[in-house]
């Protein structure tokens, strides 16, 4: 009995040692292994900086980017909604592009090739692929857009990710320059810090984050949104993209915007905008794939020459510029892939 009775009370001062560190802020530490799972970025906040007379309601106003999409989105200032970059016509991923009909399709191109994206009278984009080999099984490699090279008038502009190993949000990756010239933004990386051009007083560049997000603007003929992102741990062990330690495979998101194309523009993304352009995709498949690499293959970065080239050529009444009225539409997400229905 004594001894039962002796086990009873070593028991009970254990509890009470216990609870005495815990409520001295004392308790043991969780294993490294027991720590939970790594906490969610904060949403990024956006606001709308355009015309306050336009804006009166939107103006300066704070909003959080939406939960699939928490570093990467900008203001719609007409809805005055934040809109996910990856939801407009671009480019974003494995390239997924969403056209100007508003409907999302992949390419895949090769890796290190370039392809046109967009070719029209006055206006013509290329965007670089790189990639890894696919795994076993696959026919095709994994690719991203890397940079691309935009001519208009004369100019060449370039805006790239830089090649890196471990990636760091908060150190600029992007490379921008104009007709072989450095474009050197601020140097201390504020949101909404804007270059302009004196050789050509049209061309803007605007970050859109601190590090890693600005938009390009040509005044009366495009502009495009560009996010600089890795390939995380995790997308490569889900993917098996077989991401190293010297290349996180850093590549562009991208939105396109267009003011005027003309009806004859061409280019993967480019005949979306066409009057007669006709979507053969399935939408209910889960990955709409647009062939014909050799139809879109350019010799060079900055290189006009794909089959369906339109840049510097004059056609006639085939090229009476047309406004493209699908420049602005927001795509809902989903239906992750598989056919998006756009609303201006």
């Amino acid at each position: 009995m004594a001894s039962r009775l002796g086990v009873v009370l070593a028991l009970a001062a254990v509890v009470l040692l216990a609870a005495a560190g815990a409520a001295a802020g004392q308790s043991t530490p969780r294993p490294p292994n027991a720590q939970g799972p790594k906490p969610k970025p904060k949403p990024m906040k956006v606001k709308c900086t355009e015309n306050r007379k336009e804006n009166p309601y939107c103006f300066n106003r704070n909003m959080d980017c939406p939960a699939n999409c928490p570093q990467s989105c900008y203001p719609d200032c007409n809805t005055c909604k934040p809109v996910c970059v990856c939801n407009t016509p671009g480019a974003c991923g494995d390239p997924r592009f969403i056209g100007g009909d508003g409907n999302a399709f992949y390419f895949h191109g090769r890796r290190d090739a370039d392809f046109c994206v967009v070719s029209d009278r006055d206006l013509h984009i290329n965007a670089h692929f790189i990639g890894k080999s696919g795994h076993s099984g696959m026919s095709r490699d994994f690719t991203w857009i890397q940079a691309i090279a935009v001519l208009f008038d004369g100019h060449r502009l370039y805006l790239g990710a830089r090649k890196t190993g471990t990636w760091d949000d908060a150190v600029e990756h992007l490379d921008i320059t104009l007709d072989g010239e450095p474009v050197y933004l601020p140097a201390d990386l504020i949101e909404g810090a804007k270059w302009t051009s004196s050789r050509v007083p049209e061309l803007s560049v605007t970050r859109t984050k601190a590090a890693n997000g600005v938009l390009v603007t040509v005044a009366g003929k495009f502009s495009v949104r560009a996010n600089a992102v890795p390939i995380t741990e995790e997308e490569s062990r889900v993917h098996r993209y077989g991401v190293t330690a010297d290349d996180c495979l850093a590549h562009l998101e991208l939105a396109f915007k267009f003011d005027a194309l003309t009806d004859d523009v061409h280019g993967v993304v480019g005949q979306t905008y066409r009057s007669d352009y006709v979507n053969h995709f399935d939408v209910r498949a889960s990955m709409p794939t647009m062939g014909g690499d050799a139809t879109f293959t350019t010799s060079s970065l900055f290189a006009a020459d794909c089959s369906v080239a339109r840049y510097g050529v004059s056609r006639g009444n085939d090229g009476a510029a047309v406004l493209s009225e699908l420049a602005g539409v927001t795509c809902a997400s989903g239906m992750d892939g598989k056919g998006v229905v756009c609303k201006k």
